[in-house]
């Protein structure tokens, strides 16, 4: 079985169920001593050493009546409910950060002892606590940017555990969404095709991506975006795996997909700095990079995305056949 991606792996029952409608069944939860909480903020997730920190319900920080809103059911595992806690809700009127990011690209980093950035606990947590924490930083990044509804703007307010909001004035009903997107390896025989953007660090390429737009197929999204991108007609999308990716709520789908026609070059969409061609051996040469880190090492060959990302394991599996 080839190795999971990262952020995937959560083992627990999310009860997303009847079970969470169910105010004695939550009560329960709540009330049980095995319950713990996975505890994210800006800074990143609580960690004790090298190894997720789960902290018991009642050595979290007194919330009051802001219980609901900080603290989410996930659901339960062999010990027993598992919830997240958001130790960092952002006031009224300031744009949320994302949960755990280490920062917005371009932004500093905020640094907090006992604190762990997404994609480093990507790298140095167990598979299944990797996607333990993805799941509560999308479930915390979507209650964030959830406060107000959409159609009427009044206040939002948890139900379900966390598993939906409603709104206040309206009663309109809001749940968590991933947003789809579409991610690709673009191949001609010996050699793959590949962009890079200008805030990535230098000589980074990886491979295309866009969101899926309403009404639209993956196949479909596929092909507009490598045509939007860089100008070139492609085949039928080959689908590879996907990836859930919590920055802040978007779900990766990962394809393999043959060039047919065109130049690089024709593209109307002007988010990449630059696309061109690499061979097989190029690409096998930049894989001995074991880099999970944004930050270049020493070297002028191409370097390809952290291995944390489903872009490297499309391109990894490309150069072993």
């Amino acid at each position: 079985m080839p190795e999971p991606n990262a952020f995937t792996g959560a083992e627990l029952d999310r009860a997303a169920d009847r079970r969470r409608r169910d105010t004695d069944w939550l009560a329960a939860q709540r009330a049980d001593p095995a319950a713990r909480a996975v505890v994210l903020g800006d800074a990143g997730v609580r960690v004790q050493g090298a190894a997720l920190e789960l902290v018991p319900l009642g050595d979290l920080p007194e919330t009051a009546g802001e219980a609901d809103e900080r603290l989410l059911l996930l659901g339960v595992d062999a010990t027993g409910p598992l919830f997240a806690f958001d130790e960092n809700p952002p006031p009224e009127g300031r744009r949320a950060p994302l949960v755990g990011a280490g920062g917005m690209r371009g932004e500093a980093a905020p640094e907090a002892p006992g604190r762990l950035g997404l994609r480093h606990a990507a790298q140095g947590l167990p598979q299944a606590d990797g996607g333990l924490v993805a799941y509560a930083a999308a479930l915390l990044n979507w209650h964030r940017a959830s406060r107000f509804c959409g159609v009427c703007g009044g206040r939002t307010v948890t139900e379900e555990a966390g598993m939906s909001r409603v709104c206040t004035v309206c009663g309109t009903h809001h749940h968590p969404r991933a947003d789809p997107v579409v991610i690709m390896l673009v191949t001609d025989g010996d050699r793959v095709l590949l962009g890079r953007q200008s805030a990535w660090p230098a000589r980074r390429y990886s491979t295309l991506a866009g969101f899926v737009s309403p009404g639209e197929s993956l196949d479909e999204a596929v092909a507009r975006e490598v045509l939007e991108e860089v100008g070139v007609h492609v085949g039928q999308p080959i689908y590879h795996s996907s990836q859930p990716w919590p920055f802040p709520v978007s779900l990766m789908l990962g394809f393999v997909v043959p060039y047919l026609s065109g130049e690089i070059g024709e593209g109307t969409d002007d988010e990449l700095e630059d696309a061109r061609w690499f061979t097989r051996d190029e690409v096998r040469d930049a894989v001995r990079d074991d880099s999970w880190d944004d930050e270049p090492g020493p070297g002028d060959g191409l370097l390809l995305p952290p291995r944390s990302a489903i872009a490297r394991r499309l391109i990894e599996s490309w150069v072993d056949g």
